[in-house]
């Protein structure tokens, strides 16, 4: 236990036989639980598991490759069913680092937080060992995340190494959430939606000799289009079905406004085009939508971000 909080580590694993036992064997003695998820590797991570002897792990093998998000899932679901009061992601390739474990759990189970996350953008050194082509794709990614899931406070969506408790966990639809890679953009939007509080914790990033399985032509596409959808869900939820929000009509008003404004301007250029003189009228009436449209989209923005919800609420387990 920590702080009186029953601990249980899910580790999804694909493909790692060679890593699986570190993980295992560096597990913190305060973990009671460890779910290892074998999503259908092809190799034998599952055989490794079985011959080592720590009775706290239990073994879930997938006939089917579900992705690191189903592997998650099935964690999670073991966990809760094994009474975990808080669940925490360890990669089954031994690149978190279980010494920043009580970092990520003091904020769930002492400071009040639902969620809490790794954060390996928090100083310049952070970015020491991390290939440049990571570092570029998780700042855009970050920045699209902030937008789609509501938690402006939040970086770094793709570090998976997080820990939530297990009632927090009981609200979210976890048969809904993405399944792929976007899982962790995917759950942070549920999470804002039920307006649970999370925090981001400086925790540096341990990158070993393996080789991502991911393919971006495949990956991005699939991320573009959940954080769109996300978006609007999100939107939806908080800002108009359970709370009609200044922020729904101003986003509204906008973006109508703004469409406006965009289609006369373009109007406006082709008639340029073809040698037709714009007078102001024509200027102002494309100029003044645009303008009045930006405005309110801005001020839906700083209502949105203001809206996030990093106040922590939860009472400690001790």
């Amino acid at each position: 236990m920590y702080h009186g909080a029953r601990i249980a580590a899910v580790v999804p694993a694909y493909k790692e036989e060679k890593m699986i036992a570190t993980v295992i064997s560096t597990m913190p003695d305060f973990v009671d639980f460890i779910v290892i998820v074998d999503d259908c590797s092809p190799d034998h991570t599952s055989a490794v598991v079985n011959l080592i002897a720590d009775e706290r792990v239990t073994l879930i093998r997938h006939e089917v490759n579900q992705g690191v998000g189903g592997a998650i899932v099935t964690g999670h679901k073991a966990a809760m069913a094994l009474g975990a009061d808080v669940n925490v992601i360890m990669a089954g390739d031994a690149q978190m680092d279980p010494n920043h474990l009580p970092a990520l759990l003091d904020k769930v189970t002492r400071d009040g937080y639902g969620f809490a996350k790794a954060n390996r953008f928090f100083a310049p050194e952070s970015f020491d060992g991390m290939p440049q082509y990571r570092v570029f794709g998780n700042i855009v990614l970050s920045f699209m995340t902030k937008m789609a899931s509501g938690y402006w406070n939040l970086f770094d969506p793709q570090n998976g190494y997080t820990a939530v408790r297990t009632e927090v966990l009981k609200r979210v639809p976890l048969d809904r959430v993405s399944r792929r890679y976007s899982f962790e953009n995917d759950f942070l939007i549920h999470l804002n939606i039920l307006q649970v509080p999370a925090i981001d914790v400086p925790i540096p990033a341990v990158y070993a000799d393996e080789v991502s399985s991911i393919r971006l032509s495949k990956v991005i596409p699939e991320l573009l289009n959940l954080l769109g959808r996300g978006f609007w869900r999100r939107i939806w939820y908080r800002y108009v079905l359970w709370s009609f929000s200044p922020i729904a009509l101003l986003l509204a008003l906008g973006l109508v406004l703004s469409t406006i404004g965009i289609s006369i301007a373009i109007w406006v250029c082709f008639q340029i085009a073809t040698s037709v003189i714009a007078t102001a009228a024509t200027v102002m009436l494309a100029a003044l939508p645009l303008m009045l449209g930006t405005q309110l989209l801005i001020s839906a923005l700083q209502l949105d971000i203001q809206a996030s919800p990093s106040s922590p609420t939860f009472a400690p387990f001790e």
